[in-house]
């Protein structure tokens, strides 16, 4: 089959500059960290051929689309309770495990919504005892 056209050379290089570009979007997509590497992409070039009444002279378009991994989803949890008034509510879980309390990067004491922990009773001060020898 001979050759009808060179696409590197079709349009001034403009249909292998439209899939270069198409390319790029899709290589800064698998280098981004919040997307999936595994997910496939896509590159579609379509040709669309419209001839006159003549049939002599063909006017053609050329589009080029790429088809990228969306962003990786967020996870997280809620608690569901209810308020004063005894409507639901809910609160993202901090803590990893409801009703139980952690330390953060800071180093304070919070309860699983990520609220300040409230203050316990203050122990009791006792006097130390010197042991004899």
């Amino acid at each position: 089959m001979r050759q009808i056209i060179d696409l590197n050379n079709f349009a001034d290089g403009g249909v292998a500059e439209k899939v270069n570009i198409e390319l790029q979007k899709i290589l800064e997509n698998i280098a981004d960290p919040n997307t999936d590497p595994k997910k496939t992409r896509k590159v579609t070039v379509s040709i669309t051929l419209k001839a006159n009444d003549k049939r002599n002279l063909v006017d053609v378009s050329v589009e080029a689309r790429s088809t990228i991994a969306p962003p990786k989803s967020i996870e997280t949890a809620l608690i569901i309770d209810r308020d004063t008034d005894g409507s639901v509510t809910g609160a993202e879980l901090k803590s990893g495990v409801p009703g139980q309390m952690y330390v953060d990067n800071h180093g304070e004491v919070l309860d699983d919504k990520g609220q300040p922990a409230p203050d316990e009773e203050a122990p009791l001060k006792q006097k130390v005892v010197q042991f004899s020898k």
